[in-house]
């Protein structure tokens, strides 16, 4: 036990209540137990071990170029934090032979000592930025390299990490490597401690983790989904991706009564919320189908890819209100008409490239009711948009390719 177990304590017992309401699950994993999460043991394993960890769906996503490309030459272990971010990881990785779907250990010394010792990675990338101070001084202590990977830190939480950048500086010196999304990132994680030598500009592995190319048809799942709640696929569309509080009820009146509307919440906690919001909508959990209806809620883990391939007009959620976006990149590869709110933050990067390459609307509340109309009324400017959308994608690709060569470079210096 270390000086921060002992601060960890103290503001664990604190944190009781919201952790148990959140009812997360796999506590002994968390606790470093992950030895059943393994297909085989790592002594067993005569390849390079690559970790990555990923927090939740979001950051597991990122990687569905670099994971297929990693396993031709290493091992890999894919970490995550969230319940969600655990069975989207095993949906994506759990079939592929050379990947183990596991549990991030909680921050104590003694269970980050009990997973590494099960893991036993050569290498670690920690997805965006999840920069934990024992995890990252035992890996420093044990010669195993470690760094950021897709690493991004926006404007508004480097203002919170600047404000402990005396606590953290030590952890961000002892990183072996940062490759970042773009000069902005760049110049604050640098900030935070790192060396400047060790920080490279890489771009954003989330284009490469969509599939920009043109399909003339919906895939199977997507059907499936459709006919499976009573969507109409010969009538216009619109799908609200990972909205937040508030947003479904303005969707809901945004939307014409005759207009189907699906609406995917970001947060499984707030399914039901969101039901109420939008009274008399087709539940996908409900297993029910209900043909003419015109409101449906995608309160499933893993669906919401396949639904924006039905989609005519993509509005992005998270962003009308309070909170700071979403990702905008997945319904822009598939050359959707995509509508997003002002409040996007957190994906300025992503904004504008599809900004500059006029691939993307940004409207307030009062506007978005009729920018919806808009587009539905006009198949001309929503192809228009969409193509200009995929093209944007397109030329953004290539990063995961920088980032396995990153990767393998430290996986095998220190294995020297």
């Amino acid at each position: 036990m270390n000086l921060l177990d002992l601060l960890y304590i103290p503001i664990g017992v604190l944190a009781l209540p919201v952790i148990l309401r959140k009812k997360r699950g796999g506590w002994d994993q968390r606790f470093g137990h992950v030895e059943p999460m393994l297909k085989r043991p790592a002594e067993s394993s005569i390849r390079v071990r690559v970790m990555l960890h990923a927090v939740s769906v979001g950051e597991v996503n990122a990687l569905r170029s670099l994971v297929p490309e990693l396993v031709k030459q290493a091992d890999v272990i894919v970490s995550v934090t969230t319940d969600t971010g655990l069975k989207q990881g095993q949906a994506l990785f759990g079939e592929i032979e050379a990947v183990d779907v596991v549990r991030y250990p909680l921050d104590c010394s003694w269970m980050v000592k009990r997973f590494l010792d099960t893991v036993k990675p050569d290498v670690v990338g920690l997805v965006e930025l999840e920069v934990w101070p024992n995890f990252i001084k035992l890996c420093s202590k044990r010669g195993i390299p470690i760094g950021i990977i897709n690493g991004r830190l926006s404007a508004r939480s480097y203002k919170g990490y600047r404000k402990v950048r005396f606590l953290l500086r030590s952890t961000f010196a002892r990183l072996s490597f940062a490759c970042v999304q773009d000069q902005d990132y760049r110049d604050r994680i640098q900030a935070m401690g790192i060396a400047s030598d060790r920080v490279s500009i890489t771009g954003s592995m989330k284009w490469d983790s969509v599939d920009a190319s043109v399909h003339s048809e919906p895939s199977a799942k997507a059907i499936e989904i459709a006919d499976a709640m009573g969507i109409d696929r010969s009538k216009l569309i619109v799908v609200a991706g990972s909205t937040g509080p508030g947003e479904e009820a303005l969707l809901h009146e945004a939307c014409l009564d005759d207009v189907q509307l699906v609406i995917a919440p970001r947060k499984t906690e707030r399914f039901d919320e969101a039901a109420q919001a939008v009274e008399g909508c087709v539940r996908r959990s409900a297993n029910e189908c209900k043909p003419g209806s015109s409101r449906f809620l995608l309160d499933t883990i893993g669906e919401l890819s396949a639904m924006y391939e039905l989609a005519d007009v993509v509005v992005i959620g998270r962003s009308f209100f309070d909170l700071y976006g979403s990702d905008p990149i997945e319904p822009a590869a598939l050359g959707k008409a995509v509508v997003i709110g002002p409040a996007h933050s957190d994906f300025l990067q992503a904004m504008g490239v599809l900004l500059d390459g006029d691939a993307i609307q940004v409207v307030d509340r009062q506007e978005l009711g009729t920018a919806i109309v808009q587009l539905l009324e006009d198949e001309a400017l929503r192809q228009a948009i969409g193509q200009r959308a995929r093209a944007c994608v397109l030329g953004q690709q290539g990063a995961s390719q920088k980032h396995l060569g990153v990767l393998l470079g430290h996986a095998e210096s220190g294995l020297v």
